[in-house]
């Protein structure tokens, strides 16, 4: 039995810093729901925090629409042993940001998350050919916090307009992401009985699971897996290998399937669990909508 929350206030781990696009995700999750934001350096400490049972929940990063997978986040979020109950999808953007009467004319390096970076990818190579150097940070909004800490002239970050906010910075240039439709997809990880129990994940309509497992080094074996799938009408809308650390050239397989009927989706369970080895549900939950590329983000 996990402990009630803290004076009506989930607390939320996320990744990064004040500002952080996790930060962001973790409020549109929990509109008008009392949260508290537990900052945590790396991945991690976010797992270590909800593993010790120091916060509520956290909010992950699993997937960005440009960057791909965060593979890192997939073998945390199995080896933890914790369970994702929701999803959150946020169209991110990203802006350059400085210390106010900069300009980008200034600017002789810019700091952020490589992620970030590499979602820039078009606007930092435009400002690499003219000498900026471009590094990788931990965070887009601890890298803001940074700059304006140490009053650094001539620095720029990559990030959220709350953070450029937060740290009372100025942005530079809006909306300089390549891809417009530069999505990040999070998963609302907990085992917490009173997050369980808000309106948000109780009155969840289940139509998606993560799951992992391995198999068997047989020919063709991958391929029995996904037919039984599709036999229950499974919609198969992701699949991701990793290798099994010290069992070379055998594989961890992790997928999300989106289903209409629950039963159907316990009866492909069953029919594919003979087929793999250490079946595990990662989570069940309902299927975050995506949003447009013209829908508003709270500036971010």
């Amino acid at each position: 039995m996990t402990p009630p929350l803290k004076q009506n206030v989930i607390s939320v781990a996320i990744q990064g810093g004040f500002g952080a696009y996790h930060e962001i995700a973790a409020r549109q999750f929990f509109d008008g729901i009392n949260i508290e934001i537990v900052p945590c350096e790396t991945f991690t400490d976010l797992f270590n925090e909800l593993q010790d049972k120091k916060v509520d929940c956290g909010i992950v990063a699993m997937e960005n629409s440009v960057a791909g997978s965060l593979l890192q986040n997939l073998n945390l979020l199995r080896e933890s042993g914790l369970t994702i109950m929701g999803e959150q999808y946020l169209r991110v953007v990203q802006n350059l940001i400085a210390l106010p009467g900069q300009t980008i004319d200034n600017l002789k390096e810019i700091h952020s998350h490589p992620i970030a970076i590499q979602q820039c990818h078009t606007f930092v190579n435009e400002l690499r050919r003219k000498g900026v150097r471009i590094l990788d940070a931990a965070d887009t909004a601890l890298s803001v916090k940074w700059i304006r800490e140490e009053n650094l002239a001539g620095v720029g970050a990559l990030g959220s307009s709350l953070a450029a906010e937060m740290y009372h910075m100025d942005i530079l240039k809006k909306g300089v992401e390549t891809n417009k439709r530069n999505f990040t997809r999070f998963q609302l990880i907990t085992e917490s009985d009173a997050v369980k129990e808000l309106e948000q994940i109780a009155n969840q309509q289940i139509n998606k699971a993560t799951l992992c497992f391995s198999l068997p080094h047989e020919e063709g074996r991958l391929s029995q897996v996904l037919s039984v799938l599709s036999f229950y009408n499974m919609n198969l809308t992701k699949i991701q290998s990793l290798p099994i650390v010290g069992v070379e050239w055998e594989y961890f397989f992790y997928i999300d399937l989106v289903f209409k009927d629950y039963t159907r989706y316990q009866q492909s369970l069953e029919a594919i669990r003979p087929l793999t080895d250490h079946l595990q549900i990662l989570g069940e939950y309902q299927n975050g909508q995506p949003p447009s590329e013209n829908t508003s983000v709270a500036e971010d």
